[in-house]
């Protein structure tokens, strides 16, 4: 007789492996749950994709000069051919007064921040729109997205204070000492557009006529701000509160660091303090509605 062994395991067949002594373990299962909802969006997390953001600003500069004869050639000739024409109208016909520096000189120190300023919200606007395929089927920081067009079009801003660097050297206008602070209003400039800029980009997810709107408030912000005119022309009485549109105060710090021309400290401290506030209403906005994008969008 062969007895039975009910409790051992079969033997494994001829040439094949033998199985393991232990079966594996139970499969580990991940559950996703909806994080809370914050106040900011998240830095450490748009840090970690990175990677996004650099492909997004190498992508806009390809998309930008693609197809295109001159290339670069246009960041020159735009405000170049702007400066010839204001200094025509204002500093020919009107007559506008610039102190001892010469017009062609103080009005492309305006236009060249005011130019990035009014590129990157126009291109905030839309920018969420534009990459709805994505947003829809990729998940990554959506911030990513409207930061890529303030850094990219930081190229250009480089590009236009070369030209001003050159100007100075034309016109032998040597710039003070307080130079140095310029990097300051340079960067109270890119929050000023990145709060605008947030804000206006996440509304025109929901509200499509933001599109619309943005484009034509800028232009006419352009007048309302001392960029082809100094702040002296301004009533007396609008003066005090000038520093309310925060470009004024920016315009007003880097003519200083420039030119030495006689700043109003009172208007540049409250353009900050307008910066800072329109910088805070654009991440808390941003991050509010950022969760509803690919809902809506």
């Amino acid at each position: 007789m062969v007895a039975e062994d009910m409790g051992q395991p079969d033997p494994p067949a001829p040439g094949l492996p033998a199985e393991p002594a232990t079966r594996p373990g139970p499969v580990p299962v991940t559950v996703i749950r909806a994080g809370r909802t914050r106040v900011f969006p998240d830095l450490a997390e748009l840090w970690r994709h990175r990677e996004v953001v650099y492909f997004l600003v190498w992508r806009n500069l390809k998309v930008k000069y693609r197809q295109t004869h001159i290339g670069v050639a246009w960041v020159v000739l735009q405000p170049l051919i702007t400066v010839a024409v204001f200094t025509f109208i204002f500093g020919r016909l009107v007559g506008v007064p610039t102190g001892d520096v010469p017009y062609a000189l103080f009005a492309l120190a305006g236009l060249v921040p005011w130019n990035y300023f009014a590129s990157t919200v126009n291109g905030m606007t839309s920018s969420l729109v534009d990459h709805q395929e994505m947003i829809r089927r990729v998940y990554f920081p959506r911030l990513a997205i409207p930061l890529a067009i303030l850094i990219t079009a930081l190229v250009d801003l480089a590009i236009g204070f070369v030209i001003i660097a050159l100007a100075l050297v034309v016109f032998g206008v040597v710039p003070p000492i307080q130079a140095v602070l310029l990097p300051f209003f340079l960067l109270q400039m890119m929050a000023t557009a990145l709060g605008i800029g947030l804000f206006v980009s996440a509304s025109n997810v929901r509200y499509r006529d933001v599109g619309y709107i943005v484009p034509f408030a800028v232009q006419t912000l352009l007048f309302l701000t001392p960029v082809v005119y100094p702040s002296d022309l301004l009533p007396a009485a609008v003066r005090p509160v000038a520093g309310l549109n925060p470009m004024a105060g920016v315009l007003e710090g880097l003519r200083w660091c420039l030119f030495d021309t006689p700043p109003s400290f009172a208007a540049i401290a409250l353009s900050l303090a307008v910066t800072a506030a329109l910088l805070a209403i654009g991440l808390a906005w941003f991050a509010r509605t950022e969760r509803g994008f690919a809902d809506v969008i």
